[in-house]
């Protein structure tokens, strides 16, 4: 008998792998009481089930965390199904349309236009720590780029860049980690605060529009978007900036000082990108809804049936990676991890998400060259059912 998933413990995020493999090769097709979902861990399966729409539904697959009491989603109301429209939690033609307005501000030119800003970001937040000598990489390194970076290019003011940092926590806590009763409730009055702040945002910018994001979607109102759908995408950018990217940073840093690769080879910073991204994701997966009774691998998936696609097992599926538990900076098929997505719902940012994770392990090898781990500190991840980050990372150089 296979355990279950159990997202209130350390292995969930921190060593799944074992368990993970057991799946595959015994049960690809695992029902879990736990997560009350059935989990496809195999990366064929995967990667089908995220190009199959017609079988696989996003619709409502974001849309509120099952682990919420009574008295939080009373509190929540309407705001309980808070990323309904969100492109990554619709389907066609819903999705079609979101993504056609969303890309209209991620086309090459403009993400390759900020590479620069966020060099000078990470060359900035470096003059003011290199001389000290030590820090804490997480909040003092890896996420103050992207928060700006986030911040600037969604139009939000510098002034409100911990405001929307601490909330956009406060979000992830409550939807994607188990949290008691009274800390949902505590969260949940921070969720609607924060969505009080974007809701403005959007109404300030229908007024006097701005060079950023949140006015080119707030002129697409009325004729491709709603006004819901805007403080939607915008509130969920600014979580990949504030939580998502850094987190991947620093699971990456962390990975390459273990590996004792530091600084990164330049010819090689792009595939340790995917490396770490395989290895190492800040994604463990995707929901979705079974929209018909699915067979696979001799299990019947029930219609309504809610699944988990666990891109964290498919990539470190053998059959697709050779030796998955190692690795390996120059792996040729790195780019194969789903970390980022896969088919339509592959993610809308992943252009800039890449740049934004080679730019900055070029510019803290050029920097500090002799980065390394603090030693005898605890590691420990935070505990979340679909994410993978460190809440802290003590470093040193000389």
């Amino acid at each position: 008998m296979i355990a279950d998933f159990d997202v209130s413990s350390d292995w969930h995020v921190a060593a799944p792998y074992g368990f993970l493999r057991g799946l595959r090769h015994e049960q690809p097709v695992f029902h879990s009481p736990h997560l009350g979902a059935y989990v496809l861990t195999r990366h064929e399966d995967v990667r089908a089930a995220y190009g199959d729409a017609k079988r696989f539904s996003s619709a409502g697959s974001l849309t509120i965390s099952r682990s919420l009491t009574q008295a939080t989603r009373d509190r929540l109301g309407e705001h309980g199904s808070f990323l309904s429209s969100f492109v990554a939690n619709v389907d066609p033609p819903d999705h079609t349309r979101l993504r056609r307005s969303v890309s209209r501000a991620f086309t090459p030119r403009a993400v390759a236009a900020m590479e620069e800003r966020f060099r000078r970001l990470n060359e900035d937040v470096l003059d003011r720590v290199e001389p000290d000598g030590r820090a804490d990489f997480v909040p003092g390194l890896g996420h103050i780029p992207s928060t700006k970076l986030t911040a600037r290019f969604i139009g939000v003011p510098e002034s409100d860049e911990e405001f929307v940092k601490s909330h956009v926590k406060d979000w992830f806590m409550l939807f994607l980690s188990p949290q008691p009763a009274d800390r949902q409730l505590e969260l949940a009055d921070s969720f609607l605060e924060y969505l009080a702040y974007v809701d403005r945002l959007v109404a300030a910018r229908a007024a006097a529009p701005q060079d950023d994001f949140t006015s080119l979607m707030t002129s697409l109102i009325g004729s491709e978007l709603t006004h819901r759908e805007v403080v939607e995408l915008i509130s969920t950018i600014l979580l990949g900036g504030n939580d998502t990217v850094p987190n991947q940073l620093g699971n990456s840093v962390y990975r390459l000082l273990r590996e004792n690769i530091w600084p990164v080879p330049a010819d090689l910073t792009q595939n340790a990108v995917e490396e770490c991204m395989r290895i190492d994701g800040a994604s463990l997966g995707s929901f979705r809804y079974a929209i018909t009774d699915i067979d696979l691998h001799g299990v019947t998936i029930p219609a309504g049936a809610l699944c988990l696609l666990s891109t964290d097992s498919a990539a470190h599926d053998e059959t697709v990676f050779d030796d998955p538990e190692t690795f390996r900076i120059d792996r040729p098929n790195a780019d194969a991890h789903m970390t980022l997505g896969y088919g339509i719902h592959f993610c809308v940012g992943a252009a800039l998400a890449r740049l934004q994770l080679r730019t900055a392990l070029d510019v803290l090898g050029e920097r500090l060259p002799g980065l390394r781990l603090a030693p005898g500190q605890p590691i420990a991840y935070r505990k979340s059912i679909v994410g993978r980050g460190l809440p802290a990372l003590l470093v040193e150089w000389d």
